[in-house]
């Protein structure tokens, strides 16, 4: 266990009783998801960070697996201390829907049937993948969350969510993607999946509990993962070096080097992954485009999170234009968005090895947060002409203890506190207006958070109101919000 590893972690696993309507017309009727959990999640349930992961990964993205003692894939970054810190925020990983980790996949059983899906598991989108998600996030009682993150598939899952659910996303990171999968990306997808199709062992997809076809998926995997390197990384590890001989032999065994390297990766895969899942996985990558109407400008305009994106110098699988274009889109809507780009020869893999950079972007940027970033947005509000039993209720229902008071247009009039309540039952008050607190500290939304702890610290007040220039609460930011984040106590 490295220093600053999150320790060891369990695989979890909720079932989704209700299903899934799935973006092709087809409908799941019933869903289990895996994830895990790095962190704690605070009292207001403002710090929740998902995480999304690529093709090939998991719900493992962090820690030692008590199961088989890996390491989590993004173990670089997720821990005390690092980007994704998990002493400030709570961090969430689940397997992809398609996938075989524990998610409903294709070697899931069906329940109409008691065997596996296999090649009859209905066609899946990243869309598909991002709405399960938001069932798990819902299961774990987060209304909002702090930040989605991720890279290559996953952040096609991150623009998504930003899509699908701009109230609920705050920040965004977004790592060596495309808003819309390119020709060449789709050809090699496919080129994938017809080695996979071509081997005999393949039987249509209906080869479970039977040899499977690890020839095809092995194949599919090298061609994926040369994609993942570059010309440097692969000339500087491999150059045109013999693996065992020093002369060539002049016959079809494997003499270089990096074919010795791309076998052993193929080889490595097909005992962690499903052929069928590569299939339905790679066909989502495919179908991803969130331009509308021919416009990505368009497609990007309901995105209210802050976003940071991310390119790799020598990434040419998912080259730096393509994020630029992402940032061009998001700054004609005038969204807030930053881009940075991360200097390697590795690759595409430069997001899952470049620990310096990366927890230093990601970092950065999760870090310098405002008010907005961790606010409470549409906080309930009370208007003062109501009972102190209504106002009771309205908390207990609510599981609050403070209510912004309006005027009855929304616009702050004073606060009232669960202590303020208990006050009033115990003099036999009945009215709101003799109890509420008039004189308000309030926060707007472009405030630093540092200024935000500074006055409820001075004021020795546990929560702050986040009103717009014309008085008009729009949230509510608490001390138990801002410890998590910048390391005060309340």
């Amino acid at each position: 266990m490295t220093k600053g590893s999150v320790g060891k972690v369990t695989t979890q696993f909720v079932d989704i009783l209700e299903g899934l309507e799935l973006e092709g017309g087809s409908r799941l009727q019933h869903l289990r998801i895996a994830y895990e959990t790095y962190g704690t999640l605070n009292r207001d349930r403002s710090n929740g960070i998902l995480v999304c992961h690529a093709l090939s990964g998991d719900a493992h993205a962090a820690g030692v697996s008590d199961e088989d003692g890996r390491n989590g894939w993004w173990e670089i970054a997720i821990g005390p201390g690092k980007a994704f810190d998990t002493d400030r925020y709570f961090v969430i990983c689940s397997n992809v829907l398609g996938g075989c980790k524990g998610t409903t996949g294709p070697s899931s059983t069906d329940p109409a049937t008691g065997k596996p899906y296999g090649i009859s598991f209905p066609v899946v989108t990243i869309r598909d993948m991002v709405a399960a998600q938001k069932r798990l996030i819902d299961n774990l009682g987060i209304r909002h969350l702090f930040a989605v993150a991720g890279g290559s598939m996953g952040a096609m899952q991150v623009l998504q969510w930003c899509v699908d659910f701009p109230e609920m996303v705050r920040k965004a990171v977004v790592i060596a993607t495309s808003a819309a999968s390119t020709a060449q990306q789709i050809a090699f997808n496919e080129v994938g999946r017809r080695a996979i199709m071509a081997d005999p062992a393949w039987q249509d997809g209906n080869y479970y509990g039977a040899r499977e076809p690890v020839h095809g998926l092995a194949v599919a995997r090298m061609v994926g993962h040369i994609t993942y390197l570059s010309d440097d990384s692969m000339h500087s590890k491999f150059g045109r070096r013999l693996q065992v001989r020093e002369q060539p032999g002049f016959d079809f065994s494997t003499e270089f080097q990096v074919e010795s390297y791309l076998r052993h990766q193929g080889d490595a895969f097909t005992r962690r992954f499903d052929a069928n899942s590569y299939l339905y996985i790679t066909k989502a990558i495919d179908y991803f485009d969130l331009a509308r109407d021919g416009s990505l400008i368009t497609g990007l305009a309901p995105v209210k999170a802050k976003v940071l994106v991310v390119g790799i110098t020598s990434d040419w699988l998912y080259p730096p234009y393509q994020q630029q274009e992402i940032v061009s889109a998001l700054t004609a809507n005038e969204q807030d968005v930053h881009y940075g780009e991360i200097r390697s020869h590795y690759g595409h893999d430069a997001f899952l090895l470049e620990a310096g950079q990366l927890n230093y972007l990601v970092g950065t940027f999760l870090s310098t947060s405002l008010v907005r970033d961790v606010m409470v947005p549409d906080a309930p509000t009370i208007p003062e002409e109501t009972s102190v039993a209504a106002a009771a209720k309205m908390m207990i229902r609510l599981e609050v203890n403070h209510l912004p008071v309006h005027d009855g247009g929304d616009r702050l009039t004073g606060i009232v506190t669960s202590w303020d309540i208990a006050k009033a039952v115990a003099c036999g008050l009945d009215r709101l207006d003799e109890i509420i607190t008039r004189n308000v500290i309030t926060a707007l939304a472009d405030d630093p958070i540092e200024e935000a702890a500074h006055l409820m610290e001075a004021h020795a007040i546990s929560a702050l109101p986040v009103v717009d220039a014309g008085k008009k609460v729009i949230g509510i930011i608490t001390s138990d919000a801002i410890s998590t984040l910048i390391g005060r106590c309340p």
